[in-house]
């Protein structure tokens, strides 16, 4: 097995890294009904076509603001080469770790509208663990429209060491409630839907669609399932179960990867 090679983060290059906090950046996207329309046939439902007015469904914005780096800017990964708005870091697997949301529910984001994202940096943090260096990242998304703060969104991305040869896959977990959940489905993610999903948000992760990458490279035994699909699948379950529902607020964390 072939690993990425990553840097030791000493306290000279942490110090560094950290200067990245407080950053800040602000975007302007249109809410085009096509990504919604999209989605809506990659989550298998039978919705009726989006127009202008639609309300978008919770973490549906993920489909917009989305990353435009030129070919020759993107990395052995399939993202874009580090540095620019989010920090150099040299540890070579990268991952959404999980996040928090707050939805204003008297001015909900809709198709059509002109929305502005703020982003900034807050904090970086450099954590050792069992199995290797990790440092996470946790950026604030602010989400406005012409009539104000609509989201509020804390984003956690953690970066990790090269797999080691011989390092085992993290083991399964059993949810909390397993066998007790209120509702239920089923869902066997598959190389379709993985590519699907990373093509409506544009995100050129390999290890979501390289099985060779994914296994030879960074040491995974199976294609990993994105976090934000599996986050939008859980609320989509609770809008098969209770239609209609509104969201206020939302917090998920990764505890391990899933594989497909």
């Amino acid at each position: 097995m072939a690993t990425m090679r990553d840097t030791t983060i000493n306290a000279t290059l942490l110090s560094h890294l950290q200067t990245w906090q407080g950053k800040s950046d602000t975007l302007s996207d249109f809410l085009t009904a096509m990504p919604v329309a999209a989605l809506s046939a990659t989550l298998d439902r039978d919705d009726p076509a989006p127009a202008a007015g639609t309300a978008l469904p919770p973490l549906w914005h993920w489909l917009y603001f989305l990353p435009h780096a030129r070919q020759s800017e993107i990395g052995p990964d399939g993202h874009p080469q580090r540095g620019g708005f989010l920090p150099p870091v040299p540890l070579p697997r990268r991952m959404w770790a999980g996040g928090r949301l707050r939805w204003d529910a008297t001015n909900p984001l809709r198709v059509g509208q002109e929305v502005q994202r703020t982003s900034t940096i807050q904090s970086i943090q450099h954590k050792a663990g069992r199995s290797g260096e990790l440092l996470f990242v946790l950026v604030q998304h602010q989400l406005r429209n012409a009539q104000g703060l609509a989201l509020t969104e804390e984003h956690d991305i953690v970066y990790r060491s090269a797999a080691q040869p011989g390092e085992a896959a993290p083991a399964p977990q059993k949810p909390p409630l397993d066998g007790q959940a209120v509702w239920s489905r089923s869902i066997t993610p598959d190389d379709v839907l993985l590519f699907r999903y990373s093509a409506l948000t544009f995100n050129g992760h390999r290890i979501h669609y390289d099985r060779k990458y994914v296994t030879e490279v960074e040491g995974y035994p199976g294609l990993i399932v994105h976090g934000p699909l599996i986050a939008t699948l859980l609320l989509d379950l609770l809008r098969r179960s209770l239609p209609g529902a509104q969201v206020a607020t939302f917090d998920f964390r990764a505890v391990r990867p899933t594989f497909d």
